[in-house]
C-alpha cells in the first residue's frame, strides 16, 4: 500500500475547487474564497485508511502550464471539478481536461480520475445522467460525486473516494467494458482459492471459508452469514455452489460483485494478505523475507517445513497423478502457471534417488535450501507457506546452522545436510559416483549431456540417523576456487586403469587439503577393471597411510544391481565426525565397531549414565550433610560437658543416654543411606568393568582386522 496520497483538483475557473478544500478544512462555507488554496496535508490518523493525504489546488490565474503539468505528474489521483449548473464546464471535462491529463501520463499507468459535480444546491435534480456517458467512455474514471461546498454535502465522501481510488484502484481488477475481472486478477484469485482449498477437492467448505475469512479479516463468519453468501452465489451462478461448498467460479463471482458494488477494498485486502502489490505481482518483501546467513553457516529446512511439504505433496498427489519432482513444477502445475524462474540449473531427474516419488520431491527442496536459500524462500512463498502455517514469513521454515568451527570445537553437530566435493581428473569416473549416489548403474539408460547435473543428493543412514549427503562434481582445473574447497568432506577419485589419474588427486590434496581440517576420502573408481600401477612417487595406499587417511576405497558402478552405498555412508560418517581419525569406517551395523558406536549413541545408555551420575551426586551430598551434623552434635556435647561438669552418677548416666541420640540417629541414617546406595555403587562398578572389557575386545578385533 502507498505511504501517502496526493490529490489534485483541476477544472474551469469559478467552479468551486478552492471552496471545496476550504469547506473540508474549516467545516463551513468560507465568506471569502481566495483564488487558490495552499497545499493541505491531512494526517494519517484522521483518515479512514490511516494514510497521510495531500490536497493540491490549481488556479489558472496564478499558475503556468508547466506548473500544471508538473502537478499532474506528481498526483496520485485527479479530481476534475465542474459546476452542475454550467454546461460549458461539463463539456470542458471531455474537450479539455481528460485529453490533457492523458497526454501527460503513460497509457499503461493512467492516473485514476474522479468527476466532481459541485454546486448541487443550485439544482433540484441530479446531473448524473449528463455525465454517465462520459464515465462509460473513459475507463480511467473511477466514480462521479455530486456535492455542494456551500451546504457541505458529500465533501468528506469526495476525498474519501479519491483516497480510495489510489489505495484500492479498480483498474487492475476489473474491466468496465466487459463487466468482468481482468485476467491478472483471475490468476491471482485462482492461486488464493487453491491455497485456501485445504483438501484440494475444488470446493471451499464452511471450514475452509472460515479459515480464509480469519486469514484475511481476522474474524470468522457466523453460520447464517455463510449460508447467506452461498445463497447469493446460487441465485446468480449456476455452478457457483457444489455440495454446500463454494466453487472457484462462485469465488470469482463474489469478488466481481464486491467490485461492482464499490467494495473493491475487500478484494484488495485479500490480495495484499496473500502478498500481491498494486500491479498484482507478488512483492519482493513477501517472496524474499530477510534471512541472515553468517559465513561458515549453512541453511536447512526445519521440521515444520518438512511437514508442510509433506502435506502439500499428499494434498495434490491424491488428485493429480502427475509427478511433482520439484517446487517449480509443483507451483506451476497446482497454481496455474505462476511467473516462476525457468533457469533451474539442477535437473529434476538427476537430483534425488530412490524409488519413492515423495522421496524425490523432498530431496530437491533440501538441495535448493542448501545451495540457494533465496530461491527456496521464493518457492515456499508461491506455495503459501506463511499463510497455511500462520507464520510471519517463510523465513521461519529455514534453520541457519551454527558455525562449523563451533561444531569442530564441541565435536558434535546438529546438521542434517553435508556437502561432499567430488574431485578428480577428467574421465576418472566422477559422474559415475554421482549417479551411483542416486541408485543408478552403467547398465541403465544413458544420461543425455544436457540432462547431466553437477549436484546429486540422497538420504544416508549413519548409526540409525537419517542424513542427507550432497555431492558436488568439481570440474577439473589446476587451482581450485574457495567455493570448490568449502565442504564437509572431500572425495578424491582416481581411475585405476589410468596410470596418471592418481597424480592429480595427490597434487590437489597437497595444495588445498593437507593442512586443512576437512576430512578426505580417496576412491579407486572402476575397480571392476584391471588395475595398473600409478605413475606417482607414492602408491595410493602408502599415500593414505602417510597422511593418516583411510585406505583407498574400491568403487564401481558397472554392476547389474544398484551400486554399493558403502562409500557414501563413509563420507557422511566422516562429515559428522571430522575430528575423529577413524581407522574403521564400516557402518554395516553388524561389526564390533558399529555395535559399540550404536551403544554409545543410544538413548538408553545416555539415560542410565545421567541417572547414575545424579544418584551418586545426591548420595554424596546426603553423606556430607549427615557427617556435618554429626560433627556439630559431638562438638556441642563435649562443650556442654566441659562447661557443666556432672556431679552425680545418675545425672552422668542421663547425660550419656540423652546426648548421643543425635549421633545414634545420624549413624542409623548413614547406614540406611549406605544400604540404599549399594545397588548404584554395584551398578557403576559393573558398568565400568563392562566398558573396559568391551573396549579391550574391540581393540583385539580391530588388530585382527
Amino acid at each position: 500500500m502507498k505511504k501517502d496520497v496526493r490529490i489534485l483538483l483541476v477544472g474551469e475557473p469559478r467552479v468551486g475547487k478552492t471552496s471545496l478544500i476550504m469547506s473540508l478544512v474549516s467545516e463551513e462555507f468560507p465568506d471569502e474564497v481566495p483564488s487558490r488554496a495552499e497545499e493541505i496535508t491531512i494526517p494519517g490518523d484522521v483518515t479512514p485508511e490511516r494514510v497521510p493525504t495531500h490536497i493540491v489546488d490549481y488556479s489558472e490565474s496564478e499558475q503556468t502550464d508547466e506548473q500544471l503539468y508538473n502537478e499532474i505528474s506528481r498526483a496520485n489521483v485527479i479530481c476534475i471539478v465542474y459546476a452542475v449548473n454550467n454546461k460549458n464546464s461539463i463539456d470542458k471535462v471531455t474537450n479539455h481536461w481528460i485529453p490533457l491529463i492523458n497526454e501527460r501520463t503513460d497509457k499503461d499507468s493512467r492516473i485514476p480520475l474522479i468527476l466532481v459535480g459541485n454546486k448541487s444546491d443550485l439544482l433540484d435534480y441530479s446531473s448524473m445522467e449528463t455525465v454517465l456517458p462520459i464515465m462509460n467512455q473513459y475507463s480511467e474514471i473511477e466514480t462521479c460525486v455530486e456535492c455542494s461546498a456551500k451546504n457541505l454535502k458529500n465533501i468528506s465522501e469526495l476525498f474519501y473516494y479519491a483516497q480510495k481510488a489510489v489505495l484500492h484502484p479498480t483498474g487492475p481488477l476489473y474491466c468496465p467494458e466487459d463487466k468482468e475481472l481482468k485476467p491478472a486478477c483471475v490468476k491471482a484469485l485462482t492461486r488464493i482459492f487453491k491455497i485456501s482449498d485445504l483438501d484440494n477437492d475444488g470446493i471451499l467448505n464452511d471450514g475452509e471459508l472460515n479459515f480464509f475469512q480469519r486469514t484475511c479479516f481476522h474474524i470468522p463468519l457466523a453460520p447464517q452469514a455463510l449460508e447467506d453468501v452461498k445463497n447469493v452465489v446460487r441465485k446468480n451462478v449456476h455452478d457457483g455452489v457444489s455440495g454446500n461448498g463454494l466453487t472457484l467460479k462462485g469465488f470469482l463471482f463474489l469478488h466481481t460483485l464486491f467490485i461492482q458494488r464499490g467494495r473493491h477494498e475487500t478484494t484488495w485486502t485479500v490480495l495484499r494478505r496473500f502478498g500481491y502489490d498494486d500491479d498484482l505481482e507478488l512483492t519482493p518483501e513477501y517472496l524474499f523475507p530477510q534471512l541472515k546467513v553468517p559465513v561458515d553457516c549453512t541453511t536447512e529446512l526445519n521440521h515444520h517445513a518438512y511437514l508442510f511439504l509433506q502435506s502439500m505433496f499428499d494434498k495434490h498427489d491424491q488428485v493429480s497423478h502427475v509427478p511433482l519432482p520439484r517446487p517449480v513444477k509443483t507451483c506451476d502445475l497446482l497454481f496455474g502457471g505462476l511467473p516462476l524462474p525457468v533457469d533451474v540449473s539442477v535437473r529434476p531427474n538427476r537430483t534425488a534417488g530412490g524409488s519413492s516419488r515423495a522421496h524425490r520431491t523432498f530431496c530437491l527442496p533440501r538441495l535448493t535450501t542448501y545451495l540457494d536459500v533465496q530461491r527456496c524462500l521464493e518457492y515456499l512463498g508461491y506455495l503459501g507457506y506463511s499463510i497455511l502455517t500462520e507464520q510471519e514469513s517463510q523465513a521461519t521454515a529455514v534453520t541457519v546452522t551454527r558455525d562449523k568451527k563451533i561444531d569442530l570445537h564441541k565435536r558434535q553437530t546438529q546438521r542434517s545436510v553435508f556437502r561432499c566435493n567430488v574431485i578428480g581428473s577428467r574421465g576418472c569416473g566422477k559422474s559415475g559416483v554421482l549417479q551411483a549416489h542416486l541408485g543408478r548403474n552403467l547398465l541403465q539408460k544413458r544420461i543425455q549431456e544436457e540432462h547431466k547435473s553437477y549436484y546429486a543428493i540422497n538420504t544416508v543412514y549413519v548409526y540409525g540417523q537419517e542424513k542427507y549427503l550432497l555431492l558436488h562434481h568439481v570440474t577439473e582445473c589446476e587451482a581450485l576456487s574457495a567455493a570448490d574447497t568449502a565442504c564437509d568432506v572431500v572425495c578424491l577419485v582416481y581411475d585405476i586403469t589410468n596410470p596418471k589419474s592418481f597424480e592429480y588427486c595427490a597434487r590437489i590434496f597437497k595444495q588445498h587439503f593437507m593442512d586443512s581440517r576437512t576430512p578426505c576420502l580417496i576412491v579407486a573408481a572402476k575397480s571392476d577393471l584391471h588395475e595398473v600401477k600409478q605413475e606417482s612417487s607414492v602408491s595410493p595406499a602408502d599415500f593414505c597411510k602417510k597422511h593418516k587417511m583411510p585406505p583407498p576405497q574400491a568403487f564401481t558402478c558397472n554392476t547389474a544391481d544398484n551400486p554399493s552405498r558403502e562409500i557414501f555412508i563413509k563420507m557422511t560418517t566422516m562429515s559428522m565426525y571430522p575430528h575423529a581419525r577413524l581407522r574403521c569406517l564400516c557402518t554395516c551395523n553388524r561389526c564390533t565397531y558399529c555395535l559399540c558406536q550404536n551403544l554409545l549413541h543410544s538413548d538408553l545408555l545416555q539415560a542410565v549414565k545421567n541417572k547414575l551420575f545424579t544418584s551418586i551426586v545426591n548420595r554424596l551430598r546426603a553423606w556430607v550433610d549427615v557427617l556435618g551434623e554429626s560433627l556439630m552434635t559431638d562438638a556441642e556435647s563435649s562443650l556442654g560437658h566441659q562447661v557443666h561438669p556432672v556431679s552425680h552418677m545418675e545425672h552422668s548416666i542421663f547425660m550419656e543416654s540423652s546426648a548421643p541420640p543425635t549421633v545414634e540417629v545420624a549413624r542409623h541414617m548413614s547406614q540406611a543411606e549406605l544400604k540404599g546406595s549399594t545397588f548404584w555403587l554395584r551398578a557403576s562398578f559393573g558398568a565400568t568393568i563392562f566398558a573396559v572389557l568391551g573396549f579391550a575386545m574391540y581393540k583385539a578385533l580391530l588388530k585382527q582386522r
